[in-house]
């Protein structure tokens, strides 16, 4: 792999990434680093799904990283919430 291939999966994986955490609702209490790990993990694991090539922009392939991308988000945010333990005021 060349380094703009490698700059261009960086790209496409934050842009994933990016598009991923907006499709969900309400806040998500992770940081915008491990939104960018999940994204370009979601476009590593959505192009090697196999769908078939077209000309021009994939749409199809876009839409599964990008839905790749929410559900990594969204189980990384409940994973990370389960360890922050709040303290309990008693009454």
């Amino acid at each position: 792999m060349e380094i703009s291939g490698l700059v261009s999966a960086l790209l496409i994986g934050a842009a994933v990434g990016l598009l991923g955490r907006l499709v969900l609702p309400g806040r998500q209490h992770i940081g915008v680093l491990w939104t960018l790990v999940v994204g370009i993990g979601a476009a590593l694991l959505g192009s090697l799904l196999g769908v078939g090539s077209t000309r021009g922009v994939d749409w199809i392939e876009w839409l599964f990283q990008i839905v790749l991308a929410g559900l990594g988000v969204a189980a990384l945010d409940r994973a990370l919430a389960g360890t922050e333990r709040k303290p309990r005021i008693s009454e």
